[in-house]
C-alpha cells in the first residue's frame, strides 16, 4: 500500500510511519518545520494551509490512503483549514482518509461521550477541531474520523508535563479527567482503519479515565520518584475556563479493532 502520513514529524505521525514501514508499506511523510526522522519514510515538506500545495503533493504521490494529523494548538488555519484541504485533495485522487480528531471539542460532563456526540467546544482549539470534522465529513462521508484523548508514551508532551509537575515546574489539575492512550496502541488502531471501510466518528482512547493529577502519580510510580512534590490544583482555583471531565466511551472501537487499547494504569503501574 502507498500511504501518505500528514504530520509525520509529530509524536503520533512518526509512530504511524514506523509501524507502517515495519508492515511493508510504502510511506511518504510530510513535515513543516522539523524534518521526518523515521527510516524508510520519504519526507516531503508541506504547508497544509496552502491548498494548492496540498493538491499538488497528493496528485504527485497518488496515495492509496492518507492518515491526516494536522494541528497546531493556536492556529485555526492549520487545524481546521488544513484538514479541509487534505480531505478535498484525498477525495480528488480517490484515497482512503483517516482523520485524527480530539476530545478537546467536548465541554466536559459526568456522562461519558459516545462516538457521535455533537461537539460543544469551550475554547478555540476545540472549535477548530470541530470545524475540521465538519469539513472532512462534508467532503468525504466515507472517511474515518478518530477522536482520541491524551497520547502517552516515551516522548509524550503529556508525560513530560507530569514530570515537570513532579519537579515543581508545572501544575496538574485534580478535576480534569481524560482517557490516556498509548501512542503505539493509537497508531496501530489507525493503521487498522486504513484498509477498512469504517466511515464516520470513532472514539479511540484508553479504557480508563484518570485526572491529570492521577496521571502524575502514575508517572511518579513508574519512574520511581517521590510524588510528595507533585503540584496540583483545580480548574476553578486556577481561574480557568476549560473542559473538566471528558471521558470517551471507546467500546465500539474495542469491539471493532484487533488492537488492544491498554489502560493507563497498566502502562504506568
Amino acid at each position: 500500500m502507498n500511504l501518505l502520513v500528514v504530520g509525520a514529524s509529530g509524536f503520533l505521525g512518526a509512530e504511524v510511519c514506523r509501524q507502517a514501514v515495519a508492515a511493508g508499506h510504502r510511506v511518504v511523510g510530510t513535515y513543516h518545520r522539523a524534518a521526518v526522522a523515521v527510516p524508510g519514510v520519504a519526507p516531503r515538506r508541506l504547508d497544509v494551509t496552502d491548498r494548492a500545495a496540498v493538491r499538488a503533493l497528493l496528485t504527485g504521490v497518488r496515495p492509496d490512503a492518507v492518515v491526516a494529523t494536522p494541528y497546531r494548538y493556536d492556529d485555526w488555519a492549520v487545524t481546521a483549514d488544513g484538514a479541509a484541504h487534505i480531505a478535498v485533495a484525498a477525495a480528488e485522487v480517490g484515497a482512503r482518509l483517516v482523520h485524527l480528531s480530539s476530545d478537546a471539542l467536548h465541554a466536559g460532563r459526568p456522562k461519558p461521550y459516545a462516538d457521535e456526540d455533537v461537539p460543544t467546544p469551550l475554547h478555540a482549539y476545540g472549535a477548530a477541531k470541530a470545524a475540521a470534522e465538519t469539513a472532512v465529513r462534508a467532503v468525504d462521508p466515507g472517511a474515518a474520523l478518530v477522536r482520541t484523548s491524551l497520547i502517552v508514551g516515551e516522548g509524550s508532551k503529556q508525560i513530560q508535563l507530569c514530570r515537570d509537575a513532579l519537579a515543581g515546574r508545572a501544575t496538574l489539575f485534580t478535576d480534569e479527567l481524560r482517557c490516556p492512550v498509548h501512542v503505539a496502541d493509537l497508531a496501530a488502531a489507525v493503521l487498522e482503519l486504513v484498509p477498512g471501510d469504517y466511515a464516520g466518528l470513532l472514539n479511540v482512547a484508553g479504557p480508563e479515565a484518570v485526572s491529570r493529577a492521577e496521571l502524575g502519580l502514575l508517572v511518579a510510580r513508574h519512574d520511581g520518584v517521590d510524588a510528595g512534590g507533585l503540584r496540583t490544583t483545580t480548574i476553578a482555583a486556577a481561574g480557568l475556563h476549560r473542559p473538566g471531565e471528558v471521558v470517551l466511551d471507546s467500546a465500539r472501537a474495542a469491539g471493532l479493532l484487533r488492537t488492544r487499547l491498554r489502560a493507563v494504569s497498566e502502562l504506568y503501574g
